[in-house]
């Protein structure tokens, strides 16, 4: 499925930090007069400044979207149940083996949910996501704080004190780039961010301590579907009938409405997988290919309460 493209939906956000977040840039410095731990920098508008690195990022949004997983699932995929929703352990290397030699529609359908988005040894990630970087880099605030580590059977400073800086203030922009999904993965994408913002979990340095939460703005999903168009609000594929192949222009479609019978089947892709919503198909940029634009905070949350529908039938189906 790599070497196609059928839909790509982009969610562009903003990170508020609720509160100081931490990065760390993995070095120390020379310079006695900075913090031992310091904020992971780069050079952006010209200026140096902090940001929010996108590995990080998904990092923690993949932790959380496996958890969320085997919550509701499995940690391990069960072969008389092979339906039931698993997520695996992306540390252990060795779960991947019996993957190597089958062809890529095996590999993608006996991986787990999670790995199907996120990738492992044996496919590539389906989700990028870019670099967080302040939209005023004068809005950022950042302090040093001290701390140290305590031996917990003496109840002696075993390590330190130490300084590390923290940012307090401000307000990062990224996007999350998700392709070929399916409104299940679409809707578990949405159940993290919801859980981000909520404070079940943080990014980076020290998060058992307090540190690491953030607020998430939504400012816009664009959805797109490059192989299509819209004509007399229908959506049609290039190069196909148009009687064997169209959808109503204010439908959501996952990746198994845009394969055959035989090719969702063997790649494990839903089908049907659609649903409707209030946002209506548009003509992309230079009139080829078709997208769906869901505006501001409230739009978005009503494109993710649909997707999160579709994810709690396949729940409903297979992992109750």
């Amino acid at each position: 499925m790599h070497k196609r493209f059928v839909n790509h939906c982009t969610i562009d956000i903003n990170l508020i930090p609720d509160r100081p977040i931490l990065i760390k840039s993995g070095r120390e410095g020379a310079d006695p007069t900075k913090p031992q731990m310091e904020f992971v920098q780069t050079y952006y508008n010209g200026e140096p400044s902090i940001y929010l690195p996108g590995s990080s990022l998904k990092g923690a949004i993949r932790a959380h979207a496996e958890r969320i997983v085997r919550t509701v699932g499995r940690e391990k995929r069960d072969e008389k149940n092979p339906d039931i929703l698993w997520a695996s352990n992306p540390v252990n290397q060795g779960e991947y083996d019996y993957l190597k030699d089958l062809p890529p529609h095996e590999i993608y359908h006996k991986s787990s949910f999670t790995d199907q988005m996120f990738g492992n040894t044996s496919i590539a990630s389906r989700i990028r996501i870019e670099d967080a970087y302040p939209i005023d880099i004068k809005q950022l605030k950042t302090e040093e704080r001290n701390g140290v580590a305590i031996d917990r059977v003496f109840g002696s400073v075993a390590v330190g004190p130490f300084n590390f800086q923290v940012c307090t203030s401000g307000e990062f922009k990224t996007k999350i780039h998700l392709k070929n999904f399916t409104l299940a993965q679409l809707g578990l994408i949405g159940l993290v961010l919801r859980d981000l913002n909520e404070g079940w979990f943080g990014i980076g340095f020290a998060k058992s301590r307090g540190l690491g939460t953030v607020k998430v703005k939504y400012n816009s999903a664009v959805v797109k579907y490059p192989s299509c168009q819209v004509e007399e609000k229908q959506i049609f594929t290039f190069g196909k009938d148009k009687k064997s192949w169209f959808h109503p222009h204010n439908f959501l479609l996952g990746a198994g409405e845009f394969l055959s019978e035989d090719e969702a089947k063997n790649y494990g892709f839903p089908k049907p997988d659609k649903i409707e919503t209030p946002v209506v198909a548009q003509p992309m940029e230079l009139g080829f290919g078709v997208e769906l634009t869901w505006d501001g905070d409230e739009q978005v949350q009503d494109l993710f309460r649909r997707a999160v529908k579709v994810w709690s039938i396949l729940l409903g189906g297979k992992a109750a």
